[in-house]
């Protein structure tokens, strides 16, 4: 046979190969059909006409804004890379929980400690967010552990169904390792069903509803934890379809301790409204990344991180403190690898908020925070 031919015929074959592969599995992580979804939805106080609305008008690209954004993410694209490798570190968990605590593992994933608790957020353990295991945004950098190694979790919580938040293979292999209930915004929990999540491990909240753990049966004598869905300004949606599954942030209140998970969210209103019904808190992780002034309604940028964190700690910026989330781990807009975290240190300095910023894999205890080095000026 010619070997033209035959080189041909196995380039052929390998790129068929690759189309499978990156096919595979699709359907099943886009996760429930929205008829699936909808029985759950009906009745929730911001869903009217299929689909879930911000409180605050909201645009998820702001008008006039396709071209440009076509254009960056022709020249742009690879502008969020870091220079270098990130550096790691390997979490370490003290036999029990603190009274407070957060390990970040990168992204929105976090482990944190309330009261003696530990909440696992946005848990997304995948090498991409993408319903494709071959294409869509890549780490980069490694997980700093396995998901084997996790310590045992009181619960997890879920801000909203994007990939970035939401990831199949993690909540499968979460199942089987752990014992911990889900705690989602409603609609999630028609995904978390489609993938086998045993019902009795499914917990869905509108916007202000709240459980303990106790409510549970997983609380401890003497020490209760809150579980709180609070309003979030942003959108959902892991197909063509957008907002058939409600977005949240979510509040943690101890007896003696509280954090706010902020997920992912612009800036709004809602932020004093928490703090005044559900703080002070002792502690915020607030998304930084992902900003653009073409989404700023649904995106959060730096400064208002800073300015989030003061609503949320009464309009104290000194209380509390600040932990940036949502940064570093996707590239997924057109800044700088490092400039949500620089100009966030910036804003933080300038207006007396104290701030922690890990490595993915570090644990911060507020306790013993101290000013640190700023370890990703040193990247690459």
């Amino acid at each position: 046979m010619n070997p033209r031919r035959i080189a041909g015929a196995a380039a052929g074959a390998l790129g068929i190969s690759w189309v499978v592969r990156a096919v595979w599995g699709i359907p099943s992580a886009m996760g429930a059909s929205i008829s699936a979804i909808q029985p759950y939805a009906a009745g929730a106080t911001s869903y009217r006409d299929r689909q879930f609305h911000n409180t605050e008008p909201s645009s998820q690209l702001a008008a006039g804004s396709a071209p440009s954004l076509l254009v960056s993410a022709l020249t742009k694209r690879n502008v969020g890379r870091p220079p270098g490798p990130i550096p790691l570190q390997t979490p370490k968990a003290p036999p029990e929980a603190a009274d407070l605590a957060v390990t970040w593992y990168g992204h929105a994933t976090t482990l944190i400690e309330v009261d003696g608790y530990r909440i696992l957020t946005d848990p997304v353990w995948s090498e991409r967010v993408s319903p494709s295991a071959m294409v869509g945004p890549a780490r980069m950098h490694p997980v700093p552990q396995p998901l084997s190694e996790l310590p045992a979790v009181d619960a997890v919580i879920i801000s909203h169904d994007h990939y970035d938040h939401l990831d199949k293979e993690t909540v499968r292999e979460l199942v089987l390792r752990q014992s911990a209930p889900f705690l989602v915004p409603i609609g999630i929990g028609a995904h978390l069903r489609h993938w086998g999540v045993p019902e009795d491990r499914i917990v869905e909240l509108d916007w202000g509803g709240s459980l303990s753990l106790s409510a549970l049966g997983r609380g401890r004598d003497g020490a209760d934890l809150v579980l709180t869905c609070t309003e979030a300004r942003h959108f959902s949606g892991r197909g063509l379809i957008r907002n058939t599954t409600l977005w949240a942030s979510w509040s943690i209140v101890g007896s003696t301790r509280r954090a706010y998970f902020g997920g992912d969210t612009g800036y709004t209103k809602a932020f004093a409204e928490a703090g005044a019904a559900l703080g002070p808190f002792d502690l915020t992780l607030l998304p930084i990344g992902a900003y653009d002034e073409r989404w700023p309604d649904v995106h959060m940028n730096p400064e208002e991180a800073v300015r989030a964190h003061a609503d949320l700690c009464a309009g104290d910026p000194g209380r509390g403190l600040l932990v940036p989330i949502h940064w570093a781990t996707f590239n997924l807009a057109f800044h700088g690898w490092s400039e949500p975290v620089r100009r966030m240190v910036a804003a933080a300095r300038a207006g007396g908020t104290t701030v922690a910023v890990p490595m993915p894999g570090q644990r911060v205890d507020p306790q013993g925070v101290s000013p640190g080095d700023s370890w990703w000026e040193n990247v690459g």
